[in-house]
C-alpha cells in the first residue's frame, strides 16, 4: 500500500492569486479596459462568491465564467473591443496557465516528501479548468513530482462532492485509508474530506480553528510547510504501524 498525498493546488502548493493578477492586467489591458489593484480585488472577491456557488451546485462553470468577466467589465474604464466574455475568459485561463508561480517552500515540500517519506505517492485535486492547472504546474516545473493531475473539468465533478473522490480511488487504485487530503480550503477541501472520510490536513488554518476542526471533522493543521512535513511523516508512520 503506498502512502498517497492528496494535495490541492491552489495556495497550498502554487500562488493561484499571483498568477491570476498577472492574467488578468495582460487580458483586460488588450481588450482596452483599465487594471488596477482595486479592479483585481473586485474581481478575486466576486470570483470566490461564484465558485463557493459552484461548489454549491447553483450555478454552472459556463455561468461562473461568463458571470465573472460581465461583472469585471462593468467596473473598469474604457471600451471593451471584445465584448464576448468567454472568449475573454479562454484567454485569461490560457494566459494564468503560462504563469505558474510557487508558493514559497512548497518546491522544497515535495523534494522532501520524496526523499524521506518511504512509498509515498504525490497526487493533485483541484477544481477548476485543466489547461490552468496543468500549465502553471508545468510552467514551474512541479510535474516531476506528481503522479496524477485530478482536475474537476476532467471530472465532470466538483470538490467537495463524494463522487469526485470516489473517482480519485477508483483511479489511484488504495484504500481511501491510505489517502490525506490536504488543501487550505474548508468549503472543498475540508469538507470533501469529511464528505469521503478521508484523513485530513488544513493548511494555513485561519479564523475559529478550534470549531472548524469540529464542523469538518480534520484531523490536522498546519501553518507552515516545516509544520505540514512533520503532520505527514507522522500520518505516514501512523498508518504503516
Amino acid at each position: 500500500m503506498h502512502k498517497n498525498l492528496l494535495f490541492d493546488l491552489d495556495q497550498t502548493l502554487l500562488d493561484f492569486h499571483a498568477s491570476e493578477y498577472i492574467a488578468l492586467g495582460k487580458v483586460l489591458r488588450e481588450n482596452g479596459l483599465s487594471f488596477s489593484d482595486e479592479i483585481y480585488h473586485l474581481f478575486k472577491a466576486y470570483n470566490k462568491s461564484l465558485w463557493l456557488e459552484l461548489e454549491a451546485g447553483k450555478i454552472s462553470r459556463t455561468e461562473l465564467f461568463t458571470k465573472r468577466f460581465l461583472y469585471i467589465f462593468e467596473q473598469c474604464e474604457g471600451v471593451v473591443t471584445n465584448p464576448d466574455p468567454l472568449i475573454v475568459n479562454n484567454d485569461f485561463i490560457r494566459t494564468m496557465s503560462e504563469n505558474g508561480v510557487v508558493l514559497e517552500g512548497a518546491m522544497e515540500l515535495l523534494e522532501q516528501i520524496k526523499r524521506e517519506i518511504e512509498n509515498a505517492r504525490i497526487y493533485i485535486i483541484t477544481n477548476g479548468a485543466t489547461i490552468n492547472a496543468r500549465g502553471r504546474i508545468a510552467s514551474v516545473g512541479m510535474d516531476r513530482f506528481i503522479e496524477h493531475l485530478f482536475v474537476s473539468e476532467d471530472m465532470g465533478v466538483n470538490k467537495p462532492s463524494m463522487e469526485y473522490f470516489d473517482l480519485v480511488l477508483e483511479t489511484i487504485k488504495e484504500p481511501k485509508e491510505s489517502c490525506l487530503v490536504i488543501g487550505d480550503s474548508l468549503s472543498s477541501d475540508m469538507l470533501g474530506a469529511q464528505n469521503a472520510s478521508m484523513t485530513s490536513v488544513w493548511f494555513r488554518p485561519d479564523g475559529d480553528i478550534e470549531q472548524a476542526r469540529k464542523k469538518y471533522d480534520i484531523d490536522y493543521t498546519a501553518a507552515s510547510f516545516e509544520e505540514l512535513f512533520q503532520v505527514i511523516r507522522k500520518w505516514s508512520i501512523d498508518i504503516s504501524v
